[in-house]
């Protein structure tokens, strides 16, 4: 089972995160690790992929609370050592998994080719939370490919100067909307290099990949289908082999499909943004198909409980993904 988690600004107690915002006390920070452990044990997946952590010792700490043995546990750029205090500037994503692990990387930058000029900003030219690429092997020796991103959200993208002052009226609504379209040309711009990402993972290899996380955005989205590309399927029959197909969508017959599949609420809507995609290997009748995807489920009963920072402001999404073991027979497959 694999499973994605926006956990709202996870940080250690007294360390203040954004400067508009006040630090956890000590109980804020025991009833944040205390319901994120309840949350974990819950979900009980094999990999946990997480978004919003500043302190890697938090995330280490709600994963103790949940009484579950994870052998590996990273956030880069969030580290606390001698080194690192924590990420700066902007909160991290990681992963917690079970499984043992081949290979670890970080992306921050884009490709070379691939930066765009954002109104007022000049070039953007790298994630402003970079996406996390795991390289896991299940226990009969099977590989699969696991990515973690947080993409830019929607909030308008004011201009400030160094020290966070506001360079432009905010209460202009001409000048709001110019904003709202910095943070849309942003994370258009993230979509576009996880994109480049994606094809680099896939191309000229079997081994099956999962994305996951917070896209800020619905599957529908311009965003979101430009990571997964699955329109180019239509007249490239070639392009399936980069594509990617989201997991909520390829479920089994016998999953239990309601319509309570929400992730967020703003002013009163519920929307998917927290998605789990997957690639070609997972089709059930794909030409390299390895498994499928046997049931999608989200935690978002939360979501109605009130608004309070020491829960999550998005519901969870857990995928029970199930792979073939090869090179053993068929009938013996497994789960993720």
């Amino acid at each position: 089972m694999m499973a994605t988690c926006n956990v709202l600004n996870l940080a250690n107690a007294g360390r203040v995160f954004y400067p508009n915002q006040d630090a956890f006390t000590r109980a804020e920070y025991e009833r944040k690790v205390e319901w994120l452990g309840g949350r974990f044990r819950m979900l009980n997946a094999d990999v946990l992929a997480v978004q919003e952590v500043w302190d890697e010792a938090a995330f280490k700490e709600a994963l103790s609370r949940s009484g579950l043995r994870y052998d590996f546990v990273s956030v880069p750029g969030a580290e606390n050592d001698a080194t690192h205090q924590g990420a700066q500037g902007t909160p991290r994503v990681g992963m917690a998994t079970r499984l043992k692990v081949d290979a670890v990387q970080s992306f921050a930058a884009f490709p070379p080719a691939f930066q765009v000029e954002v109104p007022g900003l000049g070039m953007h030219t790298r994630f402003e939370r970079p996406p996390m690429v795991v390289t896991l092997r299940m226990k009969h020796g099977q590989s699969v490919t696991v990515l973690t991103a947080h993409l830019k959200s929607k909030r308008p993208k004011f201009l400030q100067d160094a020290q966070g002052r506001a360079l432009e009226d905010k209460d202009d609504r001409k000048v709001a909307a110019l904003a709202s379209l910095r943070s849309l040309v942003m994370r258009g711009a993230e979509a576009m290099a996880l994109r480049c990402l994606v094809i680099d993972l896939l191309e000229r290899t079997s081994v099956p990949l999962v994305v996951m996380g917070d896209f800020n955005d619905t599957p529908d989205s311009v965003t979101t289908q430009l990571i997964c590309a699955t329109t180019e399927i239509a007249y490239d029959r070639s392009a399936r082999d980069v594509a990617l197909f989201n997991a909520y969508d390829l479920q089994g017959e016998m999953a239990l499909k309601k319509d309570v599949a929400y992730s967020h609420i703003h002013q009163g809507a519920p929307y998917v943004l927290d998605q789990i995609l997957v690639s070609e290997e997972f089709l059930p009748n794909g030409r390299n198909s390895m498994g499928d995807v046997h049931r999608v489920d989200y935690f978002n009963d939360h979501l109605h409980e009130g608004r309070d920072r020491t829960r999550s402001d998005h519901g969870f999404v857990r995928a029970l993904l199930r792979v073939q073991m090869q090179p053993l027979p068929p009938q013996v497959s497994g789960t993720l």
